[in-house]
């Protein structure tokens, strides 16, 4: 039986249905889950998607991370249940406590799209396994807010740690502090980046299919688990 992996759909979200089709292009069960309603429905693992859930009021992802459904999904977490965070879904994941950081206006203040290569620092997260460390991925960036910040403290336990996953290579496009696209928490099970790796998934509709290994890495996980 192939692994369900539930996509959150928030007022505002714009790439539930890419996340969804990624899921399923990887090879597992995408379903559907409502922000409203506090049931993950038995998935298996959680993307949190990007888009301008509640139009970015107050800070990006400030209301979302209260909705009912991210009641569950700590909750999940807490007890190991793989999560992926993409863009707003990362900005969520920090709102709600699952990561450190903050993520902040784009330090020139415009908003940026464009495709952008990543450095993979990190492959012993649930979401990055089938890559190789120091692999070039291109991977569609878009965002306002995607400036990641936290203190000197929170920084070098990251680096420390080991829990900085991806960085930006050839170029930062929003000012994110050590140049820090991804990130995963301490038990390596979560993982929240700025890119969109859903817009990566097919050679036709996106620059690469790099974005894909993000969506077997956690298959793997789920069935080695």
């Amino acid at each position: 039986m192939s692994a369900r992996i539930g996509v959150i759909t928030f007022p505002g979200t714009l790439d539930d249905v890419d996340a969804a089709r990624a899921v399923k292009l990887a090879g597992s069960e995408p379903v559907s889950l409502w922000h409203a309603d506090a049931d993950l429905k038995q998935v298996d693992a959680v993307v949190v998607p990007g888009g301008f859930s509640y139009g970015d009021y107050l800070r990006a992802g400030a209301i979302a991370s209260m909705a009912p459904v991210m009641g569950e999904v700590i909750k999940s977490a807490e007890q190991g249940m793989p999560i992926l965070g993409i863009c707003n879904g990362f900005q969520i994941l920090c709102e709600a406590g699952l990561l450190p950081g903050a993520l902040t206006r784009n330090e020139g203040l415009h908003f940026v799209c464009r495709d952008q290569w990543l450095t993979v620092e990190q492959t012993d997260t649930a979401w990055t396994s089938r890559y190789e460390t120091g692999a070039q991925i291109l991977i569609p960036v878009k965002n306002a807010e995607g400036r990641f910040q936290a203190s000197a403290e929170v920084l070098d336990e990251l680096e420390g740690e080991g829990r900085v996953v991806f960085r930006y290579a050839g170029g930062n496009p929003n000012g994110s502090q050590r140049d820090i696209a991804g990130i995963t928490s301490a038990n390596r099970r979560i993982v929240g980046l700025m890119p969109h790796p859903e817009h990566a998934t097919e050679p036709l509709t996106g620059p690469s299919d790099d974005g894909l290994g993000l969506f077997l890495s956690v298959l793997d996980s789920l069935v080695s688990a």
